[in-house]
């Protein structure tokens, strides 16, 4: 049987990388999943119910609140409940896909060197959007008295990672997590940080590589996590997608387990 056969999950920012994957690991385990993208078309869910799922896809661009919110009722009217909303929508990596509109964006250089737009485009989308998608996901968790919310994040909330404005924002996103699970925990709710390792998503049977995870592998985190009839137990804390495959016992599709990317 499916892990998720039944269950409804929105996963934000899922087009592409690690979004994608997780969206498709849900799908996977059986869920029917809901992604969202700025420009996104049937053609990128069709992977999701081929795995076993349901892919829906809806345009929403989570810098529009009205945008967001229609997302949401459109789930409600659907399907009349959500039990895990994954929080993985970013705007902090533009400049980098957009290399030729700005050529000479630098990353690693140091923050009076980058460019003052870049707060706004890492917290717009990726910390604001995070708490408005929780707003009215919880509206719906809490008439159902569960649910899982799932915000990404990564180790620069612990350490530095060559970017300032992206370390504060994933220690925002942190930070948001454990207050957000101190509110929720009575209703049953669950709300979590995880971190996914070193992305890449070529990895195969072929090239098995312990210290990288595909993807679908960090949504295969999420799929167990949402299975865990303890769940509330994890409520407020920091996972790292490969720690949980050892408490879980699943794999990457290299079928084995990835080293964690770094020590918290």
């Amino acid at each position: 049987m499916k892990l998720l056969k039944d269950k409804i999950a929105l996963v934000t920012g899922g087009t592409r990388n690690v979004g994608k994957g997780i969206a498709l690991a849900l799908g996977e385990a059986g869920a029917t999943v809901y992604v969202t993208g700025r420009s996104i078309t049937e053609n990128d869910v069709k992977g999701i119910t081929k795995a076993g799922g349901k892919g829906i896809a809806v345009i929403c661009n989570h810098e529009n609140d009205d945008e967001v919110k229609a997302v949401f009722e459109q789930i409600e009217n659907n399907d009349g409940r959500l039990d895990i909303l994954v929080n993985n929508a970013w705007g902090g990596y533009n400049r980098l896909r957009n290399r030729k509109e700005n050529s000479g964006y630098k990353w690693k250089a140091p923050f009076w060197e980058q460019p003052l737009d870049l707060w706004n485009e890492m917290y717009n989308v990726g910390v604001r959007s995070n708490y408005v998608s929780s707003f009215y996901a919880s509206k719906l968790m809490l008439k159902q008295k569960h649910g899982l919310i799932v915000n990404i994040s990564f180790y620069a909330s612990q350490k530095y990672y060559g970017n300032v404005i992206y370390g504060v924002a994933k220690a925002a996103v942190d930070k948001m997590t454990m207050d957000m699970s101190e509110e929720l925990k009575k209703s049953k709710i669950t709300c979590v940080s995880l971190y996914p390792g070193y992305i890449d998503d070529k990895k195969s049977k072929k090239k098995p590589n312990p210290k990288k995870e595909t993807s679908i592998f960090v949504g295969r985190a999420i799929a167990a996590l949402s299975s865990d009839k303890n769940i509330i137990k994890k409520t407020g804390q920091i996972l790292v997608a490969a720690e949980l495959a050892e408490e879980y016992n699943f794999t990457d599709i290299d079928g084995i387990k990835p080293e964690p990317f770094d020590k918290l």
